[in-house]
């Protein structure tokens, strides 16, 4: 709750914030803001959910054929707050990929993150606007969160695991 508090602060007008989750992890949590937001602002924000695989600078190192996700975004971001919704932020090579994707639905006004974790790993000059929570790690460590209701604060649990450890 006490990021939606933050982002109606921050964005004079609900009723342009349009919230854009990353698949996987960033879904549960996108939904949980807009409902959060939605107490806080009384009004419905709409959600999109933006498929980043594309736009990776690593998609055609791997040798692989990419898994592709679902996109869908209801509609356009054009002159709308932007907050993209991340679960785990490392690098910013994700977070990257979704500010190229997210420009094929238009112009926003601006974007904004949210990460429920940040590990602080960065490759890129990415900014985490809203952090539910700072993880100290080690770049090959791997941090999985573990809970059913996504709650953007009231984390049920966060795993660092050693690199080829869990799943």
């Amino acid at each position: 709750m006490r990021i939606a508090h933050e982002i109606v602060e921050r964005n004079e007008k609900p009723e342009d914030v349009y919230i854009v989750a990353i698949p996987n992890g960033g879904v549960p949590l996108g939904r949980r803001l807009v409902e959060n937001l939605e107490e806080v602002a009384g009004q419905r924000i709409p959600m999109g959910i933006l498929d980043t695989t594309l736009y990776r600078d690593d998609v055609h190192t791997t040798g692989e054929r990419p898994l592709l996700r679902v996109t869908e975004m209801p509609s356009s971001v054009d002159g709308r707050a932007v907050i993209l919704v991340e679960d785990v932020v490392n690098t910013g090579r994700t977070i990257r990929a979704a500010m190229d994707a997210l420009m094929d639905f238009g112009r926003p006004r601006s974007v904004q993150v949210v990460a429920l974790v940040d590990r602080g790993h960065r490759e890129l000059p990415i900014k985490i606007d809203y952090v539910g929570k700072n993880i100290p790690t080690r770049p090959e460590e791997k941090v999985h969160l573990r809970g059913e209701d996504g709650d953007l604060e009231g984390l049920l649990e966060v795993v660092v695991e050693a690199a080829g450890e869990g799943a």
